[in-house]
């Protein structure tokens, strides 16, 4: 870890460190929102002590970070457009950085301070579409090319679906409990299970469903949303000090041999469907550039002389650290490029079944060694969300237990909120879809609570809704306006 810092001036190694803390700070932020979710069920239903409760949770968000790949983190990375980011200098990586995660603290923090549980992901993906953004229009760029839309949408519509999915799942979930089992003790809330059976902890079943599905929400919530701590640091990294981070230095010689037969293997899927293709990628035309130009740019014309030049690169390679700092940044430019270019073409209509599959497979063998991330990382952003579920978890407990519904949550809710939590982002992991744990609990919660016919407060569920339309746009105009600070001040 500590190697990354050799040879570097001064003020960009104090730039690395302030960048690292302020990605810290946000998974630290995330604590207080989303991770406290994880666990606002079970403290409140005095399933567990909350200290207990707490030190668990934290224990399967490291888990869930541990060993839920970097899928979603590098979702998150590629909302940005693969030019910016082949491109980013060290001044401007240091004004992308800081502005999204400025905005993202800056929003966190707010509605934290008001009990709201807003969503951490939203945030941190409006801070990058407005990153995006806003470098377009400085570069004057088409608005279109600012983002990665395609990515954007898919996030979005996971965004969407998640917590509407939590509200019936949950709902009808709760529903059948109480039909199945309509006497039982479960449908009591913790108030009630006191005054009327003079007893503190819910009856032993379901405690244990209740521990389970929270130790449960915890893991995928690591598995999620921790891998978005991942995917800031690898752009930090990537940004400040690309020459030790652009490749994953680690990979092994079978990993860099399968890396550029990939390469070989997609020239040769070109070729076989130059029918369709030969225009996109001008694979035949007497135009058809042979070298890339002197500013390397991704273009799917260039798709020829980037397969090549990736493959005299890599010719003989055996370790990635034999490769010079420039040669490293380049292959991933090549890769990147390339990458891109495959997804546009997996795109194109009449493109059989079976190619496109190959087309994926393919895909994956390029980025197997750009989308990574070192150990060391995977345990910062661990413990950064587990200290934050520790210090910022009181408020956003109350929240979801007393102030979504008019009467408190009963052990039945809060069993069918936390198991649908697990289940639906565990789902989205599945795909690589970043989720928002905050709004997929509350709408489980509220899910519940119609269920129960116990009904809403109107000022919290207001709240909430609220939070979560002015997030996307607040935390957009936040990191556009930051960005365009910061570029002013690096030049």
């Amino acid at each position: 870890m500590f190697d990354l810092f050799h040879g570097l001036d001064l003020w960009v190694g104090l730039s690395l460190v302030l960048a690292l803390t302020f990605v810290l700070a946000f998974e630290f932020i995330n604590g207080f929102h989303d991770t406290a979710n994880a666990v606002a069920t079970v403290i409140y239903t005095k399933a567990m002590p909350p200290h207990l409760a707490v030190v668990l949770s934290g224990i399967f968000n490291f888990l869930g970070v541990l060993l839920g790949g970097v899928g979603v983190a590098y979702a998150i990375v590629h909302l940005l457009p693969v030019e910016l980011l082949i491109n980013v200098d060290t001044g401007r990586g240091l004004a992308m950085v800081f502005a999204m995660l400025a905005a993202a603290i800056t929003w966190n923090l707010g509605t934290w301070y008001f009990g709201i549980p807003a969503s951490s992901s939203h945030t941190l993906i409006g801070s990058i579409l407005g990153v995006g953004l806003a470098n377009a229009l400085i570069t004057d760029l088409p608005l279109a090319d600012g983002v990665n839309w395609g990515k954007a949408i898919d996030i979005g519509l996971s965004l969407v679906a998640s917590p509407v999915a939590g509200f019936f799942v949950a709902g009808g979930l709760l529903l059948l409990l109480k039909r199945w089992l309509p006497l039982s003790k479960m449908h009591k809330t913790p108030d009630q299970r006191r005054a009327i059976d003079n007893k503190k902890h819910p009856p032993f079943w379901n405690r244990l469903v209740l521990v389970l599905s929270a130790m449960g929400v915890s893991f995928v919530h690591g598995s999620n949303d921790g891998q978005k701590g991942i995917g800031l640091i690898m752009l930090v990294l990537i940004g400040i000090v690309p020459a030790n981070f652009v490749l994953d230095t680690t990979s092994t010689t079978y990993q860099i041999e399968r890396t550029r037969d990939a390469a070989n293997h997609l020239n040769v899927f070109y070729q076989r469907n130059e029918a369709m293709l030969g225009d996109f990628l001008a694979l035949k035309r007497a135009d058809a550039l042979t070298e890339l130009p002197a500013n390397f740019r991704c273009d799917p014309e260039l798709t020829v002389p980037t397969i090549t030049a990736l493959q005299t690169d890599l010719h003989g390679v055996s370790n990635y650290a034999d490769l010079s700092p420039q040669k490293r940044i380049d292959v991933r430019r090549y890769l990147l490029c390339l990458d891109d270019t495959a997804k546009k073409v997996s795109r194109i209509e009449g493109l059989p079944a079976r190619e496109r599959a190959d087309l994926q497979r393919l895909r994956a063998d390029l980025t197997a060694t750009t989308e990574y991330a070192p150990f060391w990382v995977i345990v910062a952003v661990a413990l950064a969300l587990g200290a934050g579920t520790m210090v910022g978890w009181r408020r956003v407990v109350l929240t979801v237990g007393e102030k979504i519904g008019k009467q408190g949550m009963t052990y039945a809710q809060g069993m069918s909120a936390q198991v649908t939590a697990v289940a639906a982002i565990g789902l989205a992991n599945v795909f690589s879809l970043p989720v928002s744990t905050t709004h997929v609990l509350s709408s489980g919660v509220a899910g519940t609570m119609i269920a129960n016919k116990t009904g809403l407060q109107g000022n919290t569920v207001r709240n909430i809704l609220l939070a979560w339309v002015l997030t996307l746009p607040a935390s957009m105009g936040l990191a556009a306006g930051l960005f365009w600070v910061g570029v002013q001040i690096v030049g």
